[in-house]
């Protein structure tokens, strides 16, 4: 049987068409009405295994706390991933083609996979192997499949149906005749933007697919220019990935890192609705637990914090905190004046520096080797005070034998014993002013103090910039309590990495709590074995057997793996997404490489768009340094969002600014051409009615004004009512003023871009910022300039 180009098929006149509409939207509405009861009935399941906790059994009082543990982290798991669902249940449906045995079979899919009472399928898993014909078949390769099916849902309620028909001949009569709607991406993409990122899920194409399922081993690069999807398909490949690799991945968790807060808001429903909820986002600012940075430094600075020479000069910084006197280390204490000279303190330091452990674990052979350099010379003191009134016994032939046998009893044992020697240091180490005086020496050091310290000396940063090899640290001044800036975070995570943390004391208490729960633990395997697990899921991939003695032991509450994991700066995840990777700092990757030591990542982004100074210049000068030749890149070069006559001023941007970048090939050609008006910054109040206007009655639209750092603030002082900055809050506001960097990554029905020239002109990366600017509206695009327009903008525009 022959395959067909897609095509539309209309049935004859428009009236059987709109019947045809109504009679397949009212087929669908019943389906999909089906499986939300089915949903609801599974709900109510979960909700009263929550509540009412596992039947009581006939073990002991610890069997019956496993297992209700068990249970009720079963519960809980299954009732967050049927709760997330709610919108969007069922989006699509595949039917394959018919044989001589019969019609083929269709298929219903969804976020979820849902089951009959008789355990039949009715909703396929989206990332199920039935699934996969949904996201793979084009019209010159269909497989199997006759028709594909977009299901385009408002609550509960089918609002639109559009049909992707490969095999008319395929079909039965009565599916012939249901044949309905419009290509499904173009409709998405003509959909008003609001404020969350719209249900995409149905309109992946092959190439898309191809990233989500590679494999999860090794770095993965999606090199991808505007609008061409590859921030989508990351995201539903981070569910994949949890989906078909949940052994590995669910104890360890996914981390996500996006440009900003904003982003993070845009993105955040998407997994959770895919029925996966171990998954951390966050920007580079909050990568250092308990910090969320959002401050910004000048393009200077942020060259200087993002040189990897950084790591050299922190390591000078704390190699600077461990201090050797030249002349020796003198304390009065008790009425003797302690010394240790100074080539005993350099022999301490160096040995403490020779453990190669970070500095805060290296401080504490410090103090207990100066501690007892200490307390021998007291011991040496006190000892040459005692012989002086035995040599008011010496006669002109010495001590006396009995006197001098006791003498040499004493030279051949230590000063002091091992018990002395430690008492000796316990009272020294109680007395502030030995305490104070070696805290001088080798102070025990807080990422945020080293770097406090550190920026607040133009000294330190003038020497051990030199040492470093990093000229120009003059930059990085500034005075104590500045706030942190998001290229500080790196820095600290750099720091906390060179200081590390003295818990011996921690570590023995959790030694001696480990040892009281092995018993627990013990049993609580047994208990898991002889369980075998529930109906729904395998214990043993919910909770592990110490999981579960740690847990209960303390009688806290249970942590998700993203609450343990954004707590712990040392947290190994199972893999890494870097979106907008192309704006990470050298620093920002080592910081990112340390929380995956697999090197399984996937990096996302585009050296066109590259606006940070620091960032990349090309994929390999971050790369390499980590998994030298070993990673893989795939391109994405099909623009979904902009319209053709849109890109084409972009393009004319990109060839100019960066001719070694390719941009991607537009498949939308409708909407108005875009626009350059010669407009003062006090108009921009009309434009902006204009622009809102143009979505008509009871559209959802986003408008944009994107402004140069120059224009910003006249530009918030004629639009007080819109809203300002890369805050989540933005995306709720119909206008939205932002800089360039701040619209990285995000989309908007219609853009205005102010002062064109001062963008190009504020940074190093100025003609990327532009590009990025230009490439956001998905509709419309109006340039406004003061009689500046840039001659790179001006062949492509029309005049407003």
């Amino acid at each position: 049987m022959g395959h067909r180009q897609a095509a539309p098929v209309k049935p004859a006149g428009a009236e059987a068409g709109e019947a045809a509409r109504r009679a397949a939207v009212r087929t669908e509405q019943e389906y999909v009405t089906r499986l939300y009861e089915r949903l609801d009935e599974e709900r109510a399941k979960a909700e009263t295994a929550l509540r009412e906790g596992p039947a009581a059994g006939g073990g002991g009082v610890l069997q019956a706390r496993v297992e209700s543990a068990v249970a009720t982290d079963e519960a809980a798991r299954r009732l967050a991933r049927l709760s997330g669902v709610e919108e969007g249940l069922c989006f699509g449906r595949i039917d394959h083609r018919a044989d001589a045995d019969g019609p083929g079979d269709t298929f219903y899919i969804g976020r979820i996979g849902l089951r009959d009472e008789e355990h039949e399928p009715i909703l396929i898993d989206w990332r199920a192997a039935a699934a996969r014909p949904f996201y793979t078949a084009t019209p010159g390769a269909p497989g199997t499949l006759a028709r594909r099916r977009h299901l385009h849902l408002r609550h509960r309620e089918v609002l639109r149906l559009d049909d992707e028909v490969f095999d008319l001949e395929g079909l039965d009569e009565a599916e012939r005749r249901g044949i309905v709607g419009e290509a499904a991406l173009l409709a998405t993409l003509r959909r008003g933007r609001t404020g969350r990122m719209s249900d995409v899920v149905a309109t992946i194409q092959e190439e898309q697919d191809q990233v989500i399922r590679s494999g999860l081993q090794g770095v993965l690069v999606v090199q991808g220019g505007p609008g061409t999807g590859k921030t989508v398909a990351a995201l539903h490949r981070a569910a994949y990935l949890l989906y078909t690799h949940r052994d590995v991945l669910e104890r360890r968790g996914v981390l996500i890192v996006g440009p900003n807060a904003t982003f993070l808001r845009y993105i955040e429903q998407v997994l959770p609705g895919l029925g996966e909820t171990d998954v951390v986002l966050a920007t580079v600012g909050e990568l250092h637990p308990g910090l969320k940075a959002t401050a910004r430094d000048t393009p200077e600075v942020a060259v200087l914090k993002g040189d990897r020479r950084m790591a050299d000069l922190l390591r000078a910084a704390v190699h600077d905190r461990q201090r050797a006197p030249s002349g020796g280390f003198r304390i009065d204490t008790d009425g003797l004046t302690l010394v240790v000279d100074a080539e005993k303190c350099e022999q301490i330091r160096d040995r403490a520096r020779d453990l190669h452990l970070p500095h805060n674990v290296q401080r504490r052979r410090f103090v207990h080797d100066m501690l007892e350099a200490l307390a021998v010379n007291r011991a040496e003191q006190y000892e040459r005070i005692m012989d002086e009134p035995l040599e008011q016994l010496a006669g002109p032939g010495g001590y006396p034998a009995w006197l001098q046998e006791l003498l040499d009893e004493a030279e051949d044992g230590p000063l002091l014993d091992e018990t002395d020697l430690r008492l000796a240091k316990e009272a020294l180490w109680q007395e502030p002013a030995v305490r104070k005086a070696l805290d001088e020496l080798w102070p025990e050091l807080t990422p945020e103090r080293l770097l406090t310290d550190l920026f607040a000396s133009p000294d330190a940063l003038d020497r051990l910039g030199a040492e470093a090899g990093l000229p120009g640290c003059a930059l990085l001044h500034r005075p104590a309590g500045s706030p942190w800036t998001v290229p500080d975070v790196p820095l600290l995570d750099e720091a906390a990495e060179l200081l590390g943390v003295d818990d011996s004391a921690e570590k023995a208490r959790r030694r001696a709590a480990d040892a009281a729960r092995a018993e627990e633990a013990r049993y609580a395997a047994e208990v898991m074995q002889s369980t075998g697990g529930t109906n729904m899921i395998p214990i043993g991939d919910l909770i592990s057997a110490s999981e579960l003695a740690e847990r209960h032991g303390d009688g806290g509450p249970p942590l998700t793996t993203a609450q343990r994991a954004m707590a712990d700066r040392q947290w190994a995840y199972g893999h890494v997404i870097v979106d907008e990777a192309q704006e990470l700092s050298e620093m920002a990757w080592r910081t990112v490489m340390r929380r995956v030591p697999t090197r399984s990542l996937t990096v996302v982004g585009d050296i066109a768009q590259t606006g940070s100074a620091a960032g990349a210049a090309t994929w390999g000068q971050m790369l390499d340094r980590y998994v030298p030749g070993r990673w893989r890149e795939q391109r994405l070069m099909v623009n979904y969002r902009t319209p053709a006559a849109i890109m084409r001023v972009a393009s004319d941007v990109l060839a100019a600014v960066a001719p070694d970048q390719t941009p991607p090939e537009p498949v939308r050609d409708d909407g108005p051409p875009p626009r350059a008006v010669a407009l003062p910054v006090d108009a921009l109040p009309g434009l902006v009615r204009d622009e809102l206007a143009g979505f008509g009655d009871g559209d959802e639209g986003r408008l944009a004004v994107i402004t140069s750092a120059a224009r910003h603030a006249s530009v918030l002082a004629v639009l007080p009512d819109a809203a300002v900055g890369a805050t989540p809050e933005a995306l709720d506001s119909p206008t939205v003023v932002l800089t360039a960097e701040e619209a990285k990554g995000l989309e908007f029905d219609s853009v205005v871009v102010v002062d064109p020239a001062g963008m190009l002109a504020e940074s190093p990366k100025g003609g990327q910022d532009l590009y990025v600017a230009l490439t956001r509206p998905t509709r419309r695009l109006t340039i406004v300039h003061n009689n500046d327009l840039p001659p790179l903008l001006s062949g492509s525009l029309a005049a407003g």
